[in-house]
């Protein structure tokens, strides 16, 4: 089929920037469900609600209770970025162009049979159930030698970028190392060649000394503000000891509990859960180049509030402004954590 068919999957290499781009034209078929009287309660059953399991794509991975009953469920995305079935073929055409087929995966993690519970308001078990998924997953996709990187992200709420209202998050496994994930591993590499430890380690040992950007921190992981936050309210969690791979993850239910008091002190300081989260990664270990990653990265979530959009000046740029000063930032969230744990301890 030749390049340009709106039925092609593809991928193509800006030859100024040297980014790749997803081109997907099935993407612009996705149903938008997002309406006003959605987020106000109203009975609307859509394909992620449990008795609409036909509605969707043979799923690929379950959790279910001891009545049979799933908790979470996974399948294929049935508008995908990228496809498992499309073939992973590199062209160049004249001086500039590079395309590749636009093979990947692209799955939709549902994260509760029940429509109107937000994310943020899941009970403990339930994240650490999400959690053990996004874990199985990435271990699963591992397994195919084709796929370098493993990216999970979660848009809550329509500003976020989110289509469907009913909870889920999504898991997109790629060829080719995110420029993002490229850019700390530089970065990562060349404190690690002469300081010999990792440089995310370094930074959270500075954090835990000053504790200005501290927001709390449990027996496994440490939620802060980073130092130069992009933008409002912006939280990263990473754990205390030092890993590259999530699929290594071993504490869920501490990572679980950590992750919902954050996001309850972000809803509440920001008066509205919506936000973006992304789980950054080292690659798969495919080739000698990937091989120090297990000592010079260290993965994290970046949990992204979302009341300021993107404006001219960044996009033209590459910088952000940044309205709130963070270690306002993380006084505050630190505050509202405090006292949301110093009343959960009140009532045992």
């Amino acid at each position: 089929m030749k390049s340009g068919s709106p039925e092609v999957l593809e991928w193509r290499r800006d030859p100024i920037t040297g980014v790749w781009v997803i081109i997907a034209p099935q993407r612009s078929q996705r149903p938008y469900e997002f309406e006003v009287e959605l987020e106000q309660g109203q009975n609307y059953p859509c394909v992620f609600c449990e008795g609409m399991e036909s509605c969707t794509p043979e799923e690929a991975f379950c959790l279910r209770n001891e009545d049979g009953k799933w908790q979470v469920r996974v399948f294929p995305n049935k508008f995908p970025a990228l496809g498992r079935r499309e073939k992973l073929f590199w062209e160049k055409e004249g001086l500039f162009y590079e395309r590749m087929g636009g093979f990947g995966v692209h799955e939709v993690i549902v994260e509760t049979p029940e429509h109107y519970l937000s994310f943020v308001d899941f009970p403990v078990e339930q994240l650490e159930r999400v959690v053990y998924t996004y874990r199985e997953r990435m271990k699963f996709w591992g397994q195919e030698e084709r796929l370098r990187y493993c990216l999970i992200f979660k848009n809550q709420g329509m500003q976020a970028g989110a289509s469907m209202f009913h909870p889920h998050s999504q898991l997109i496994a790629t060829p080719v190392i995110p420029k993002r994930v490229e850019e700390e591993l530089a970065l990562a590499r060349d404190f690690y060649s002469r300081e010999r430890r990792c440089v995310f380690c370094a930074l959270l040992e500075e954090e835990l000394k000053m504790e200005k950007r501290l927001i709390f921190k449990n027996e496994y992981f440490v939620a802060l503000v980073p130092y130069a936050a992009r933008f409002s309210y912006e939280v990263w969690i990473l754990p205390l000891e030092h890993c590259a791979y999530f699929t290594e993850l071993e504490q869920l239910s501490s990572f679980a509990e950590i992750l919902k008091l954050v996001l309850q002190a972000l809803a509440e300081a920001l008066g509205k859960p919506v936000f973006n989260f992304v789980l950054h990664v080292a690659p798969y270990r495919r080739e000698s180049t990937d091989e120090d990653c297990r000592w010079v990265y260290h993965w994290h979530l970046e949990i992204i509030p979302f009341p300021v959009r993107m404006a001219g000046f960044e996009w033209g740029t590459g910088f952000y402004i940044n309205p709130v000063i963070p270690e306002n930032a993380a006084s505050v969230l630190r505050k509202l954590i405090d006292i949301r744990v110093g009343e959960s301890c009140g009532r045992h």
